[in-house]
């Protein structure tokens, strides 16, 4: 009696402290969130003290989260927003055969963190030349969260960077507690890693940057990068919320992976959430190049020094892949 009593408050208090940060977070008019979610938590608590904790009480405070939840639920995403610059647009592509043009195609140039000119070009590969796929893992503080960049090698047409990321509006910073409500719009940025890569070593501060060689076999890149784009495309009429748990940089690339298995599902584990970890977890697979220890691998899979040393030369891919384990194929094939 007293467990069950225990358990029914706790999904009081529970689904009272969600419904709050809801409306705290997500209510329409911005002036507004704050009172709303006081008036919510006030009116909740009114209720159970006028009930004397009576069932009564508690059964209107679940109606209540109920109400929320369905006006949270009706939230609809959009693209049609004042969006920051460098997420102005959204990539789309047009498949021809072989032949792939991208629209849309990010190629920002910096000047600092914030400080920079968009440029969105146009760019067409051939997928029968696509070789491999690599990945960029990004820290920022915590080891247990990251950021993973996928990339895909056209050889001699280039590399393309895809980068799954929260879709900001004009004055919007990432939180990651907003990032568990519907306060960001999911974005598919694809682009140049002089770009994307360049401005997390380079001009972002306190970001470490991590690059390793996939054991991808050439059908399996072109699976993988037609699916992405196949997400892209539909996203640019049917946009997504972005969310911290569910719909994220990390927990999308699995579906894409599992498209070049035959669409077996990627084997579930706890470092897909925490990414951080998910250089680990794919090194424990096989799936990343380069007959190292683990610790070794990474070690010299640190691109820092020699993004900056890169800087924006045209060669920047390959300066930034030179002498690292794992990419040594690769470099023949250049070199040949």
């Amino acid at each position: 009696m007293i467990l069950g009593r225990g358990l029914v408050w706790l999904v009081v208090l529970l689904s009272t402290s969600w419904a709050t940060a809801a409306l705290y977070f997500d209510w329409p008019v911005a002036s507004w969130r704050l009172p709303a979610a006081l008036m919510y938590v006030l009116l909740v608590l009114l209720v159970l003290a006028i009930s004397r904790l009576h069932w009564r009480g508690l059964l209107t405070a679940m109606v209540a989260f109920v109400s929320v939840l369905a006006w949270w639920l009706s939230l609809r995403p959009s693209n049609d927003r004042a969006w920051q610059p460098d997420v102005a647009q959204t990539a789309w592509a047009k498949i021809d055969g072989n032949q792939v043009t991208i629209h849309n195609f990010r190629n920002c140039d910096y000047r600092t963190e914030t400080d920079y000119r968009s440029h969105w070009e146009t760019k067409t590969v051939d997928v029968s030349q696509l070789r491999g796929v690599d990945i960029f893992i990004t820290y920022w503080g915590s080891p247990w969260i990251a950021h993973p960049i996928v990339s895909f090698d056209f050889g001699d047409e280039g590399y393309v960077a895809m980068s799954i990321e929260t879709r900001k509006e004009v004055g919007e910073d990432y939180s990651a507690i907003r990032g568990f409500f519907r306060y960001y719009e999911l974005v598919y940025t694809i682009g140049d890693e002089r770009d994307m890569v360049r401005l997390r070593t380079n001009y972002r501060k306190g970001e470490e940057v991590y690059l390793y060689h996939t054991r991808a076999t050439p059908e399996q890149a072109r699976s993988i990068f037609l699916d992405y784009l196949a997400r892209a495309n539909r996203m640019r009429d049917h946009p997504e919320w972005y969310n911290a748990l569910t719909n994220n940089c990390t927990t999308n690339i699995a579906p894409h992976v599992a498209q070049s298995r035959g669409g077996r599902a990627v084997r579930w584990d706890w470092r897909i959430l925490l990414n951080g970890k998910g250089d680990e977890m794919m090194y424990e697979r096989g799936d990343l190049a380069g007959n190292l220890p683990f610790a070794e691998l990474k070690q010299s899979a640190h691109i820092n020094a020699a993004a900056r040393k890169a800087d924006n030369s045209l060669d920047f891919s390959r300066l930034i892949r030179e002498g690292r384990p794992g990419f040594e194929i690769e470099q023949q094939a250049i070199q040949r």
